[in-house]
């Protein structure tokens, strides 16, 4: 038996994933890790276990005869944090009886996941500086050969989230080179460090001048709590993070928040449960705070290796 215990730098490397998103997974409990004095460390018996968790089991013929009615299922969804995407992963979960695993470790790490099989649909925002389209370019580039489908879920407001009265007066990027103005950043490979990254390149300010550009944080609420407990002046964020936690807001751009799904013999009716659920009146009618959000598109299918029969 191997009783030797890895670091998460050496769990990161086994996975093929970031360490920041090892330490995710231990902090949510799907990895048990413990302590020596102050250094984590995972056993291989545990590793061994998380392997077989993420292993969607096969499905009897039973549970696929009818593709219209409910049925269990084990669906992992990677990507980029948004309040939107949570309230669907809980109502979709209790409607269509599926459990629903989210893990918000951005919009490039939960892509790559996709793109090695990890997981069965990401939730991504990635802005392509050449084209400055959003997603489809990283989509092109990445699968070539699986099977995918991408829907439109949302627009959404990106901007400034500054204190309440906005009192450092911060309208521009040029304001985040100020001596007096403290950022706080997100993480790289979020979407939005894609956005600010680009955004910042078309002004000609170097990242550099910025106090603050490398305290990154890992998700929209997190940065913006920053702001709240007055440890930082503006974070770049969603409008719906300013909103939560009662801090203004000024807008920037607007983003393509899209869904990206990979059929496999295992999650395919499951998956289109999950689309067939994204497009249904009851879920647009449920959701009710959309403040930052345009849902105008939500639903359509902008872009597929194959054309199931039951996309159509």
């Amino acid at each position: 038996m191997d009783e030797r215990a890895y670091t998460p730098d050496e769990v990161a490397q086994i996975f093929q994933i970031s360490k920041h998103t090892v330490y995710e997974l231990i902090k949510r409990g799907d990895l048990h890790a413990f302590k020596i004095g102050n250094k984590m460390r995972i056993e291989h018996a545990e590793i061994e276990r998380y392997k077989e968790s993420m292993k969607a089991p096969a499905k009897k013929a039973s549970d696929v005869s009818n593709t219209n009615s409910p049925s269990s299922g084990f669906i992992r969804l990677t990507g980029s944090h948004d309040f939107l995407v949570e309230h669907f992963a809980k109502q979709a979960g209790s409607a269509l009886n599926l459990q629903i695993q989210p893990s918000f470790i951005g919009s490039l790490e939960g892509l790559m996941m996709l793109y090695r099989g990890q997981s069965d649909m990401a939730a991504i925002h990635l802005l392509d500086p050449a084209s400055q389209e959003y997603n489809l370019p990283f989509i092109h580039q990445l699968f070539v050969y699986e099977n995918i489908a991408v829907m439109r879920f949302a627009d959404r407001q990106q901007g400034f989230i500054v204190a309440k009265g906005n009192p450092k007066s911060i309208l521009d990027f040029s304001d985040l080179t100020r001596k007096d103005v403290q950022f706080v950043n997100r993480q790289k490979g979020a979407g939005t460090r894609f956005l600010l990254d680009s955004l910042l390149s078309n002004y000609g300010i170097n990242p550099s001048k910025i106090n603050g550009y490398s305290n990154e944080e890992w998700n929209h609420l997190s940065a913006a709590s920053y702001i709240s407990r007055g440890n930082a002046d503006v974070a770049f964020g969603i409008q719906s993070a300013a909103s939560h936690l009662g801090l203004d807001f000024v807008p920037v751009a607007q983003e393509k928040f899209d869904l990206v799904f990979r059929f496999t013999a295992e999650n395919k009716q499951n998956l289109i449960l999950l689309i067939h659920y994204l497009q249904s009146a009851s879920f647009r009618e449920n959701l009710t705070d959309l403040e930052g959000y345009s849902i105008q598109d939500l639903g359509k299918i902008i872009y597929q290796t194959s054309q199931p029969e039951e996309l159509v």
